[in-house]
């Protein structure tokens, strides 16, 4: 469990779900984590799990629409750490509701934690990732947004969540676009991840329209991820694990020359 020894990598939205394994991942890997979220009490657990482990971790609670915030958290890495190498924009939400129900705050609300989250995180990590690292250290970084599926097509009472994860999709290939021709070794990369069992899917604030539009049972007020994950190819929903073994890949040299591409998790889902 050595590919990211040396390696220094932030996570946001770490307190639960794919954030919380893809930290314990890539901690596991070799890497020092400096891990954030607006939940302190997921976050601060996050971390114990992780130097439980004989890891090192920093938690700190963070909303990635603050820019001051980033700037702040990003300086606060490199005097801690002394370097940044990999960055994994997670944090996210969903709004499930009709387009013509869904209130200007909800679209707002989205667009600023799953698309302007992701631009201040890259904005504010690349000049960090391209600072100077000691001599025969690892040279360059990774950018790694966690899309969906949902970025990749569309979904009946998602219109917010699919228009989000799809700028994520298309800003990670024009940042790939602009870091290769800077030479700089920053790669930037999107995972999309299909239907996983994780807290989100109770965070969801309306599902009424989501549930029909996902084939859920009529008058839902819950959605199952069991069940829907169901629908699958492969017939389960995946676990926050498997998203986090796509992580650790992306941060790895074993994906040296990929940028700009998708990566997704979904057990068959956009197979259909």
């Amino acid at each position: 469990m050595t590919r990211l020894v040396g390696r220094v990598a932030y996570v946001t939205g770490a307190a639960s779900g794919i954030g919380r394994a893809a930290a314990v991942a890539l901690a596991r890997e070799g890497a020092g984590v400096f891990l954030t979220d607006i939940d302190m009490d997921g976050g601060r657990e996050t971390a114990k799990m992780i130097e439980d482990a004989g890891g090192r971790a920093e938690f700190r609670g963070q909303d990635v629409v603050e820019e001051d915030r980033w700037a702040e958290l990003v300086g606060k890495v490199m005097r801690i750490f002394g370097r940044l190498d990999v960055l994994v924009n997670n944090a996210g939400i969903g709004t499930g509701c009709a387009v013509t129900e869904m209130t200007l705050d909800q679209w707002n609300r989205q667009v600023a934690i799953n698309l302007t989250g992701v631009f201040l995180g890259t904005k504010h990590s690349i000049p960090a990732m391209r600072a100077d690292k000691p001599e025969g250290s690892y040279r360059g970084g990774s950018i790694i947004n966690i899309s969906s599926v949902a970025g990749l097509g569309g979904s009946a009472g998602l219109a917010g969540y699919c228009a989000t994860k799809g700028g994520v999709r298309l800003f990670t290939k024009a940042v790939a676009m602009e870091c290769a021709a800077a030479k700089d070794g920053i790669r930037c990369n999107s995972v999309h991840p299909g239907i996983i069992d994780t807290p989100i899917w109770t965070k969801i604030d309306e599902v009424g329209t989501l549930s029909a539009g996902l084939g859920l049972p009529a008058g839902s007020n819950t959605i199952d991820p069991g069940l829907l994950g169901m629908a699958a190819p492969l017939g389960y929903p995946g676990q926050p694990e498997d998203i986090a073994d796509g992580i650790v890949f992306l941060a790895s040299d074993e994906s040296r020359y990929m940028t700009g591409t998708e990566l997704v998790i979904d057990g068959g889902w956009t197979a259909h």
